[in-house]
């Protein structure tokens, strides 16, 4: 086993310290990409843990589709998909990627999955399975269950451009399917970013990808394949404390993040995860993760010059206090393209702050520099929520839950709504947000 081969295991599942990753939580990450048979462009998820993969990939495939989909259109939606995150963790794309395959691309049952030799590496072309990647599995678990224990040969097959890299991945339809496929892309998407370049992006490398006693994903993990790097954090930019650099979201993403964690005040999402390209976010609760989107494209116009505002001045109030120093404010203004001749400055530090108090009040910078400027989004629109677990679902039948989103800027009681985890991490972006659900019982963050 090379050094290379290790390091991608360790990533993924850690260095064991107990005889190696329970067989069950292999297991649980043993899955295909499956479409729902009763929502037709929705994946279902069979146990807890590989949502870390599934809804990242959920998320990318309704940018492209909304219907019920043939076979052919399934197809050519999932690989579509996978490709986009893969070529969006590519660092340069005149770099390689990578596709980890299993030998022959045979991935239904044992029976299928014969161990072959390849030619030496120097007589392979570079569009073929030319590397052997020898797992270190064989640490992790035995479980003869699987038809392909983790010990089992992977191949690392390069493409050099866009184009043969979709029509290979289109061409392993069947891989991406099957038992291995969620492992298998993730292996694809690790290579194709590359291991030190992941490492230079997480906060602490000691941490897996995968948790090894819950089998949940990593924010890394998350942040990932959702925007192509692997840094640990969900704020805008980077921070320091105490001397070390703590990476964060660079630009604005495709599609969003929200968590229940940050109605709880355990972290603060920035505006690149909350307002992304398309109306659609993942939510995160504890264990699991979930999809809302919406086709109302209102939801993500472009940032209005007081939600860049606000945007930039909370990037100088890490700990979310509603305040700055007032020491802060010439910096602020700069930031913005605002006057920031000192004179001026000092002017404002007056006007802002009459009482001498030494701080800058968010709201009251906002109405001095952007009044009546606040976005514009329907009062009403149509929403959907998605939970891939069938045991989630009415029935147990995965698919899409229909419901009404009121946004109206102020609570009013007379249409308040139940208190579920849903409608806390929505509140996280809409303040005044009420959930009005076609179903009889609230779709689950779990």
């Amino acid at each position: 086993m090379s050094d290379t081969n290790k390091e991608v295991v360790d990533l993924v599942w850690g260095i064991p310290s107990g005889g190696g990753v329970p067989v069950s939580l292999f297991r649980r990450w043993s899955q295909g990409f499956v479409f729902s048979e009763a929502e037709r462009s929705a994946l279902e998820q069979f146990e807890g843990g590989p949502c870390a993969v599934i809804a990242p990939v959920q998320i990318h495939g309704l940018t492209y589709v909304l219907c019920n989909l043939t076979e052919e259109e399934q197809r050519t939606v999932l690989c579509s998909t996978l490709s986009e995150i893969l070529e969006s963790a590519c660092l340069n794309k005149t770099q390689a990627f990578h596709l980890a395959t299993l030998p022959r691309a045979k991935t239904t049952d044992s029976s299928d999955i014969t161990d072959s030799h390849p030619e030496p590496e120097s007589s392979q072309p570079t569009d073929t399975p030319s590397k052997k990647i020898r797992n270190s599995h064989s640490r992790c678990c035995t479980d003869t269950e699987q038809g392909l224990t983790l010990d089992r040969n992977i191949w690392n097959r390069t493409l050099r451009t866009v184009g043969e890299l979709r029509e290979a991945v289109l061409s392993l339809y069947d891989t991406w399917k099957n038992k291995f496929g969620v492992l298998l892309f993730l292996y694809s998407v690790i290579l194709t970013k590359g291991i030190e370049n992941i490492k230079n992006e997480i906060e602490d490398t000691s941490e897996p990808l995968i948790d090894p006693v819950y089998g949940h994903g990593s924010q890394s993990l998350i942040n990932l394949l959702v925007t192509g790097h692997a840094v640990s954090n969900v704020w805008d930019g980077d921070r320091e404390c105490s001397g070390m650099k703590l990476r964060g979201i660079h630009q604005q993403a495709s599609v969003g993040f929200l968590t229940l964690m940050e109605s709880l005040r355990y972290c603060k999402v920035g505006a690149f995860l909350k307002s992304p390209k398309f109306p659609i976010w993942i939510l995160g609760s504890e264990t699991h993760l979930s999809v809302f989107f919406t086709k109302e494209m209102a939801l993500v116009a472009p940032e209005s010059p007081s939600e860049q505002a606000r945007r930039v001045f909370q990037t100088f109030d890490p700990e979310d206090n509603g305040f700055i120093p007032d020491t802060l404010l010439e910096d602020v203004m700069k930031a913005l393209d605002l006057v920031s001749e000192p004179d001026y400055v000092n002017l404002m530090k007056s006007k802002l702050d009459p009482e001498g108090l030494g701080i800058i009040l968010l709201g009251q910078f906002l109405q001095e520099f952007f009044p009546n400027q606040d976005s514009v989004i329907p009062d009403s629109f149509p929403v959907y929520h998605y939970n891939g677990l069938k045991q989630s679902n009415h029935n147990e039948k995965v698919s899409y839950v229909e419901g009404t989103a009121l946004v109206i800027g102020f609570e009013d009681p007379m249409v308040r709504t139940d208190d579920t985890p849903v409608k806390r991490c929505l509140q996280t972006k809409w303040t005044y947000i009420e959930l009005l659900w076609t179903t009889e019982r609230s779709p689950s963050l779990n």
